[in-house]
């Protein structure tokens, strides 16, 4: 005799759900205490990859669409109060991504460098555009010969699809409370006005992105106005420039930030990655985790409990 395969499935459902609600049940008993006092401390790694945007993490346990501004704040408030961490590492792999996402970050950066602990990063493959806006927060910077970095510069951009919608036949109507509402649509041209205006939002951004590598890097505004036209470089050649401080890895970055406060050899480290992945697992992800598993859950368990669901004979 074989359990029909529907009751299995139920079973080990019922099981992963027991499994999720132990891990939960420790993370959320252990969120509330500090963590224990360790001898010589450790540095915190902090991992910017991918795109940076603005919000909650929109990625699991298992998969990552980049890099949430509100992941990464919360991962530095952690550093920050913990009294283990004595220095960071900031491991960046970005091409950039949103100018109001990072500058939440770099707030939280600043109130780091203001504690008195000391933040070294370490650029992958790509630290570019808002990468390198937020490692231009860190008091020293490694790079790859061939890291791509640099590209310090800001651009707005839309579709014009007005041609496109003619040849369909497809005409927009709207109704708006003021003349610039509808400024970027994408089926009409842009107004000279308009133009002005998006430029002026650009410049603006412009500026305080500039202005924040000349005051982390130490350089005159007008030395970094002369390469920030938003080219890439490699990072050797912005060694040469002043806005890396050296080559290396991730390792001699590590050792670095180690000997910044006294660990000389085999620097401990400590991440804060888990316990967001956890709260994750609890928002993001709670919804669209019970969506497929009750759903299906509730199918079966109505088949199996109906009078007439017997056990399959083989």
């Amino acid at each position: 005799m074989v359990i029909h395969s529907k009751r299995k499935w139920v079973v080990a459902a019922a099981i992963i759900l027991l499994i999720v609600a132990v891990i939960v049940g420790t993370e959320a008993m252990g969120s509330g205490k500090s963590l224990p006092k360790v001898r010589n401390g450790y540095v915190a790694v902090i991992r910017i990859d991918g795109e940076i945007y603005g919000g909650p993490p929109t990625g699991n346990v298992f998969s990552s669409n980049g890099t949430s501004s509100e992941q990464v704040m919360s991962e530095l408030e952690s550093a920050r109060k913990d009294v283990n961490a004595k220095a960071i590492l900031l491991r960046i792999n970005s091409p950039g991504g949103s100018t109001g996402a990072t500058q939440e970050i770099s707030e939280e950066l600043d109130k780091i460098k203001n504690s008195g602990k000391p933040i070294v990063v370490s650029m992958g493959d790509a630290c570019a555009s808002a990468g390198y806006w937020i490692a231009s927060k860190g008091d020293y910077i490694f790079a790859n010969p061939a890291t791509l970095t640099g590209s310090i510069g800001v651009y707005i951009d839309y579709t014009n699809v007005e041609g496109l919608a003619e040849k369909l036949g497809v005409k927009e109507e709207k109704i708006k409370s003021g003349l610039y509402k509808d400024m970027l649509s994408m089926f009409r041209p842009m107004t000279p006005e308009e133009r002005t205006m998006i430029q002026g939002m650009v410049d603006d951004i412009y500026g305080q992105f500039v202005t924040t590598v000349a005051e982390g890097r130490h350089m005159d505004i007008n030395k970094v106005k002369a390469i920030a036209d938003g080219r890439v470089i490699t990072g050797r050649q912005a060694q040469a420039l002043g806005l890396v401080d050296a080559m290396g890895n991730y390792y001699d970055a590590l050792g670095y930030a180690g000997g910044l406060v006294g660990m000389n050899e085999d620097v401990p480290t400590h991440s804060y990655e888990e316990k967001l992945y956890l709260r994750n697992l609890l928002s993001a992800n709670a919804e669209s985790f019970a969506k497929i598993i009750g759903k299906n859950m509730a199918t079966e368990m109505k088949s199996i409990t109906s009078l007439d669901q017997q056990p399959v004979v083989k």
